[in-house]
């Protein structure tokens, strides 16, 4: 169960945007999901939601191409990043992207836990450990989902999350791992907590008055 100070039930869609200059104000708390173009983040982010269509979902990967941005209630926001290293894209739009996502993890001050989604099948591929490095670097929490967990069985899927659990121990990180699935709701309450208590650890005043400074 949601806290009662957040409810991720309650998210709205509010901007799209394809760079950080277009974002609302870096003030409150956001959450970001980022991942493979292939690793259904948008399935993953309308299943904690309770919404069927809040972020588009697409047969062909890589539709995320703007920073989308979903607001759960005033000064907190989930954030849903470009998805990056498989969509058959041109490589100056790909670049483009990458370029967008850097720009967020880097500079955006209201960035307070990141959400990495890779496939259960195809974990820790190398832009997916350059990103939980980078996380781990900057003190951010992260929560590891590794989706589409239906796909396997319930003990290869356990197997798959004890070995990402051992790859990544020596980063010495506040990083959790879980299966998920967007089909069966594998993990649904667990990563629910988790980014709620994210939001609810931070008073929204301090934070905006950081913002300020």
């Amino acid at each position: 169960m949601s806290s009662p100070q957040t409810n991720l039930r309650q998210a709205k869609f509010t901007i799209s945007a394809p760079d950080i200059r277009h974002l609302p104000s870096d003030g409150g708390v956001e959450v970001a999901f980022a991942g493979r173009s292939n690793a259904g983040k948008s399935s993953a982010l309308n299943t904690l939601t309770h919404q069927k269509s809040l972020a588009r979902t697409s047969k062909t990967p890589g539709r995320t191409q703007l920073i989308n941005i979903f607001e759960v209630s005033e000064g907190r926001r989930l954030v849903d990043l470009p998805g990056y290293g498989f969509a058959k894209v041109p490589m100056a739009m790909k670049e483009k992207w990458q370029k967008a996502l850097g720009e967020y993890l880097e500079k955006r001050d209201s960035l307070k836990g990141l959400v990495v989604l890779m496939d259960i099948r195809h974990p820790l591929k190398d832009l997916d450990l350059d990103l939980i490095h980078w996380a781990a670097d900057s003190d951010l929490p992260i929560l590891v989902l590794l989706t589409k967990s239906d796909k396997l069985s319930q003990g290869k899927a356990s197997t798959q999350v004890l070995s990402v659990k051992k790859a990544l121990a020596s980063l010495n990180a506040d990083l959790k791992v879980q299966a998920f699935s967007s089909l069966k709701k594998t993990g649904l309450e667990q990563a629910n907590n988790i980014i709620c208590q994210w939001f609810n650890e931070h008073d929204l005043t301090d934070t905006d008055a950081n913002a300020e400074e």
